[in-house]
């Protein structure tokens, strides 16, 4: 195809899954599987049939979507979890392995080294799916927080896995033995937080103090320097998934101007990866190529993986911390497998090994299968497990933009629905005294603003403070949006 005509394509594909995902949401239907539909159907059409580009493609994918979730992430409700999420990406992952492996090995009867592929393609949970469907349930920090973690980690150790599964299939045999292999996916891993910490904390100094010509620009230098721990990391020979992730998170948390204008981008980034990856995806599998033997297989192992593997593995890992059980079973609920299962499989079919069209094809309908299973009924679950209040918490929203002839910033508060910001005046906000309200934005029309002026919700206040007071006015805003007129009153 000529340049215009995949353009031309890409367009058409575009927007169509822009609005199969407005219809999808309507009716409840995940948009991810609306997604993997459509590259089906185009892919009747155009074919595409390179596996190895497929999985390039997927990596890089994979990486703008982790980076959409670190930047969406909230550390304060992220660092209590981090503990259970890590034993989660890492011990949960190879306990899930070893169940799959060994139920596809003596029950379905595939020979040792297909058996231990199809437990590690099929094992780790999807951040695409987790960010795109976990988000529109109204779930605690701490446990929403636990499961992208989640996500958000496990992709690093498994590459290391399906490689060295793969180089077994392929009869290679696996070097220095399975421990070795455990110690480098530690090592990997642990090494490209180190490096994504670093990258993050250096990229947050150097965009804090750099006034950018245009403010679109804050967007993509902060993308940009996520990709490049991504970069780094691997050419380090370490896990530049877990580097990207990371990165992304300090650079999310890390006070940034326009950092709301950042995370949408990075929300807009996210969806045209899911989308490219999934039609891609959706482009490469062969429906008629799909045996019921196969089928019946994919679903068999995703049975035991869903109701045995799963909640035991997340039973392991999380009863050291006190969770309690109706929080596990959610959890355990809530891994959805999406698209990092059939990129993980190409990896053994980029490479020829055997077996691997039957495991690529296990792996597609297991997917399909179970993310129309679990994905829609998240929200009924977190309701009769518990979990969930059915009210999403409320935060204020804070932006702000340096000023670059003055030595202060800009601020732009929204005030949400729900906040204890409503109802309070402006003369009770008990700024610093170089911090001044100076206009209030209520249903697109300005109010001017006195000592006595009602903040309701809704409402956007342009604040203009010193830069060194801009942490304090926050931290102010943030405890009176929570605790009222009254919050933190002995510490002003």
């Amino acid at each position: 195809m000529q340049l215009d005509q995949v353009m031309l394509l890409g367009a058409v594909v575009l927007l169509i899954s822009i609005v199969a995902a407005r219809l999808g949401s309507r009716f409840g239907l995940p948009s991810l599987l609306i997604f993997l539909g459509l590259g089906v159907v185009v892919g009747q059409v155009v074919y595409f049939g390179d596996a190895e580009l497929a999985h390039t493609l997927g990596f890089a994918a994979l990486v703008l979507i982790l980076g959409e979730g670190g930047f969406t992430t909230k550390w304060s409700e992220i660092k209590g979890a981090l503990p259970s999420a890590l034993l989660l990406s890492t011990v949960g992952v190879g306990i899930s392995v070893a169940v799959v492996a060994a139920f596809v090995y003596f029950v379905i009867g595939l020979d040792l080294p297909t058996s231990i592929l199809v437990g590690a393609v099929t094992s780790p949970t999807d951040a695409a799916a987790v960010f795109s469907v976990l988000r529109k349930v109204p779930l605690p920090p701490r446990l929403r927080a636990t499961i992208e973690a989640e996500s958000g980690f496990n992709d690093a150790p498994i590459v290391l896995l399906v490689a060295a599964a793969t180089a077994w299939e392929m009869g290679q045999g696996i070097e220095g033995g399975p421990l070795v292999v455990v110690g480098l996916i530690l090592a990997e891993l642990a090494g490209g937080v180190l490096v994504g910490v670093a990258v993050g904390k250096l990229g947050v100094w150097i965009l804090r103090r750099i006034a950018l010509p245009a403010s679109g620009l804050y967007p993509l230098a902060a993308l940009g320097w996520a990709v490049l721990a991504y970069g780094l990391g691997a050419s380090l020979h370490l896990s530049g998934f877990a580097a990207v992730y990371v990165t992304a998170l300090v650079l999310g948390n890390g006070k940034l101007p326009h950092r709301h204008a950042t995370r949408s981008f990075a929300e807009g980034i996210g969806w045209i990866a899911q989308i490219g990856l999934f039609v891609m995806l959706g482009m490469l599998a062969e429906i008629q190529r799909i045996t019921v033997a196969s089928a019946a297989a994919g679903v068999a192992a995703g049975l035991v993986l869903t109701f045995v593997a799963r909640p035991l593995s997340v039973w392991v890992c999380t009863v050291w911390f006190k969770v309690p059980w109706r929080e596990q079973l959610f959890i355990s609920w809530a891994g959805l497998r999406g698209a990092v299962p059939i990129i993980m499989a190409t990896v053994p079919l980029a490479a020829g090994a055997p077996g691997s069209t039957t495991v690529f094809d296990m792996v597609f309908v297991f997917v399909v299968v179970f993310t129309l299973l679990q994905a829609p009924t998240l929200p009924w679950m977190a309701r009769k497990l518990q979990v969930s209040t059915g009210e999403d918490a409320t935060d204020v929203e804070i932006e702000f933009a340096p000023l670059d002839t003055i030595a202060a910033d800009m601020m732009q508060v929204h005030v949400p629905d729900g906040s204890r910001l409503h109802g309070v005046t402006i003369r009770e906000l008990r700024l610093p005294k170089n911090s001044v309200v100076s206009l209030i934005v209520r249903g697109g029309e300005p109010f001017p603003v006195g000592p006595d002026r009602i903040i309701r919700q809704g409402d956007d206040l342009l604040i203009v403070t010193n830069g060194d007071d801009r942490k304090r006015v926050e931290d102010r805003l943030r405890s009176i949006s929570v605790g009222g007129r009254l919050a933190r009153w002995r510490d002003l």
